[in-house]
């Protein structure tokens, strides 16, 4: 599959957000190694990214359809949906586990009704695993809006989450 022309392509819609995308597909000469790093400039300036989305930057990359969603939901990074206005990431690696990370999620779930991978209803707090956070040490642990939270207890999470 070959990458169209500029001429031939069109953004999904006219929002401006598409020339940030259109600007890094440039600069990376519309090569398909650049994938990666399009996607996460497309999740950077959306907050997810869509089917639009999934299907422009594998058109404009000539990379295929079935390569591009394999990417995107194989990187825990990758959102296919909106998020919250906060982000609760909870390990899951071997220690995590061991120590708690289960019974982390189970209460989040719980008490504000949200599975891992869900967002709450009123939009406020998106649950996700990580498959390891490399802070083993620190077991359970978990990312809160991008703070490190160790030897987390659910008592202790609920209450992070309650002042957001």
């Amino acid at each position: 599959m070959a990458p169209t022309t500029a001429a031939a392509r069109q953004a999904p819609s006219d929002d401006k957000r598409w020339r940030q995308v259109d600007v890094r597909m440039r600069r990376l000469g519309y090569r398909p190694d650049g994938l990666i790093e399009v996607l996460h400039t497309t999740q950077e300036v959306f907050g997810y990214l869509d089917d639009d989305a999934l299907r422009y930057v594998g058109e404009s990359l000539g990379v295929p359809p079935s390569t591009v969603y394999g990417v995107a939901t194989f990187y825990s990074h990758f959102s296919l949906k909106p998020q919250g206005r906060h982000t609760c990431v909870v390990c899951t690696g071997t220690a995590c586990y061991i120590n708690g990370a289960g019974q982390l999620l189970e209460e989040v779930g719980r008490r504000l009704g949200v599975a891992p991978g869900g967002t709450t209803a009123d939009g406020r707090i998106s649950v996700l695993k990580a498959r390891c956070l490399g802070a083993c040490s620190m077991a359970p642990a978990v990312v809160v809006d991008g703070e490190v939270h160790g030897k987390v207890r659910p008592d202790a999470l609920m209450a992070v989450l309650g002042t957001l």
